[in-house]
């Protein structure tokens, strides 16, 4: 659940490395779009819990549904999509991401960039803590005439990852998802090549982690919620365990830390911004108007320093790398450990230990109407978390792809209020 910056006018400000990404994702649209003539095989996935290194180790394209929802939500096609799904009979409180994906399809499954998403081999359900990814899968079954494996990956209920828990979903990807890729592709599982791949995962994964602890400084040189879409887009894609991903995430290394000798803050698509205040966001942003949103903490100086949504496809800043080493029980112990499949408590200590360490001002919540795996819980999340680390919180409201259910004038208003609640506690303070 990742940015390629299609939204930005002509004129918006990028990082080198963001249009790196950009093109790097672009890249991998224009080979889905080339496998029915290069007789690359298509498996359709999701990111939370994704098997991209498994799939690359048995030369298998990953094509991510909620991928392409967000992209046509940010170019400004998942209104007529979700109104054409709605139609088709699906209920205004589905997850937009499904009805926008179902939309598409039915429009002849046209993807982002307008170049045809093919069908899929396969649709591999890595089942992470979101109930909606299962009935999605169901409808896409009914759509198209592959085969369908699933990956049971136990929700973190007691809080941590047990032996029995790990070998139970290494057991699935030996005698289930396995055999399902050797199918589908016609090559046999090869361990080391797996191993290889997860060498490299875990070198770009060190990088990431660091641009992420870079908004630790003062001034923050990332907005690790806007900016940190852009960010994780390669890891949590297509990406994970290439070459490409061990370069782009070089490249953004080094551009931050510059940003760090510089002094310099994040590059906001109207330019840099000066920050008055530190923020940690939980949920998702909305994608529909995802500039017009940044914009709206650009102008107030809010920069966010951590965010549970850059998590979605791993939480790899807790200390968790896929281990080459272990390549089966890794993979297992990546999917579990996904932000969506921890419990609520977990959740909890994840960001209150973010506003401590990243000496953040408050917490906010942006709320996502159709996002039931984000939205449950999170006004206890709220009062949890403000007990325990005494930073006030905001709650805002606004869902992925609808466009209806974005009111600029509402939230700019809410988050106004909320900034200003937080200077007049410091004011407080100072007296």
């Amino acid at each position: 659940m990742t940015a390629d910056s299609a939204e930005a006018t002509p004129e918006a400000q990028k990082d080198s490395s963001q249009r790196t990404q950009k093109r790097m994702i672009a890249d991998h649209f224009r080979r889905l779009a080339e496998a029915p003539e290069t007789g690359d095989k298509c498996v359709y996935t999701f990111v939370p819990g994704n098997l991209t290194e498994l799939l690359l180790s048995f030369d298998l394209l990953p094509v991510l549904p909620e991928i392409n929802a967000l992209q046509s939500g940010m170019r400004g096609k998942s209104r007529d999509y979700i109104s054409l799904a709605e139609k088709h009979g699906h209920s205004e409180d589905v997850c937009t991401y499904v009805k926008c994906d179902v939309g598409m399809m039915k429009s002849g499954n046209i993807g982002p960039t307008g170049e045809k998403i093919p069908d899929p081999d396969l649709l591999l359900l890595s089942y992470t803590g979101c109930f909606t990814f299962m009935k999605w899968f169901e409808i896409l079954r009914q759509e198209y005439d592959a085969p369908v494996a699933m990956l049971h990956v136990p929700y973190q209920g007691e809080g941590e990852i047990t032996e029995s828990m790990r070998d139970y979903v290494v057991d699935q990807l030996r005698e289930k998802v396995i055999p399902a890729l050797e199918e589908v592709s016609g090559k046999a599982y090869d361990e080391g090549r797996l191993s290889e791949l997860l060498a490299r995962s875990a070198r770009a994964e060190d990088d990431l982690v660091w641009v992420l602890e870079s908004a630790k400084n003062r001034p923050s040189p990332i907005d690790a919620y806007f900016g940190g879409v852009y960010y994780i887009g390669p890891i949590f894609t297509a990406f994970r365990g290439t070459d490409e991903a061990i370069d782009y995430y070089r490249e953004l290394r080094a551009e931050v830390a510059q940003r760090i000798v510089e002094g310099r803050g994040p590059v906001t698509p109207d330019g840099e911004i000066e920050e008055r205040f530190r923020l940690v966001v939980e949920g998702p942003p909305n994608w529909t108007s995802f500039r017009e949103f940044w914009r709206m903490f650009a102008q107030e100086g809010a920069v966010v320093v951590a965010s549970s949504y850059t998590k979605v496809g791993g939480v790899y800043d807790t200390g968790f790398r896929h281990d080459p080493s272990r390549p089966l029980e890794s993979l297992a112990e990546y999917c579990m450990g996904c932000y969506t499949n921890l419990n609520l408590p977990g959740r909890i200590d994840l960001l209150s230990r973010y506003i401590e360490e990243y000496e953040a001002d408050g917490l906010l919540i942006n709320s996502v109407k159709s996002c039931n795996s984000f939205s449950a819980g999170q006004l206890m999340i709220l009062r949890e978390v403000e007990n325990r680390t005494g930073v006030p919180g905001g709650f805002i409201e606004s869902d992925l792809v609808d466009p209806r259910y974005f009111a600029a004038s509402n939230i700019k208003n809410r988050l106004e209020s909320y900034l200003q609640m937080i200077e007049q506690k410091r004011q407080g303070s100072a007296a």
